[in-house]
């Protein structure tokens, strides 16, 4: 735990993590990273780092589920997609609890697009 983050940076960063629980709404989970990172990223560099790890994972992860939609059509899309969306979900809620401790997290087989 690193305790010289301040907390609304802590804070921030939780929700450049959460805010990609917005892809449960039908809205790409893509969208809320991009905006609390262009809002905050100039709060701390805890929040900046944070907001780029949250849309790299959400970018690639988006590609992976229409990846793994169009591939129904072969038939390993009907296992992969419920794989795919689990592992997003339980990944992001991972990063933000790790993130709410002041702990820098790296999402697992993430395209890094934007650094």
């Amino acid at each position: 735990m690193d305790d010289t983050i301040p907390i609304e940076a802590k804070n921030w960063a939780v929700a450049a993590h959460l805010s990609a629980l917005v892809g449960l709404l039908g809205i790409p989970p893509l969208v809320g990273p991009l905006v609390v990172w262009l809002l905050k990223r100039d709060v701390h560099p805890f929040v900046d780092e944070a907001g780029k790890e949250a849309l790299n994972f959400n970018i690639t992860f988006f590609i992976y589920l229409i990846v793994s939609a169009l591939s129904i059509f072969l038939l390993i899309g009907i296992v992969l997609l419920p794989i795919v969306a689990v592992a997003w979900l339980v990944l992001v809620v991972v990063a933000a609890v790790r993130t709410s401790e002041g702990t820098s997290y790296r999402y697992p087989l993430t395209i890094r697009f934007v650094s």
